[in-house]
């Protein structure tokens, strides 16, 4: 099995230098901004609500469990981050429609209201900020960060809990 310095022994080192500097400081400005958009509605949703919110209204109510898997984050950071919006008003829990004594998670009409304006000014916020860009580049640079996100993911997978836990 080859280890990490092989792998990156094959890969131009400058390039990965680079790539992980830029990844950080993306990540330093997208904790500044939040990405929250433009307007009224900027900053006023935080990322794991947004993301939660987001799930449950392109997937549809489930419960707790499904919720964290489909996101890869544990039930009890799930069931942390789902609080405040239930007390809120934007998510409501029911019964399973299978097994009444099951709880599903499902987007309120404030939720889903409540949503649709951080997207709108989100969306602002990525056309204000890819304004000199071609249709094209905005393509080619959606595809390349979902492919890294992809990855991402599929690593922070393999490592073992021990180690992700710190």
């Amino acid at each position: 099995m080859p280890t990490q310095s092989d792998m990156t022994t094959h890969l131009d080192t400058g390039v990965l230098d680079l790539l992980q500097h830029q990844v950080a400081v993306f990540a330093r400005r997208a904790e500044q901004t939040r990405l929250g958009g433009v307007g009224q509605a900027r900053n006023s949703m935080d990322r794991a609500a947004y993301l939660l919110l987001n799930r449950l209204d392109k997937e549809g109510p489930m419960g707790v469990k499904a919720l964290a898997a489909g996101m890869g984050i544990d039930s009890s950071t799930v069931t942390r981050q789902v609080a405040p919006l239930v007390d809120s008003g934007m998510v409501k829990r029911t019964s399973h429609p299978e097994d009444g004594r099951a709880v599903v998670l499902q987007l309120s009409p404030r939720g889903k209201a409540r949503l649709e304006e951080v997207r709108c000014s989100r969306r602002a916020l990525m056309a204000q900020v890819t304004d000199g860009w071609t249709s094209e580049e905005r393509d080619i640079f959606c595809d390349l960060l979902t492919r890294f996100n992809v990855a991402l993911a599929a690593a922070h997978a393999t490592v073992p809990q021990a180690a992700s836990a710190s």
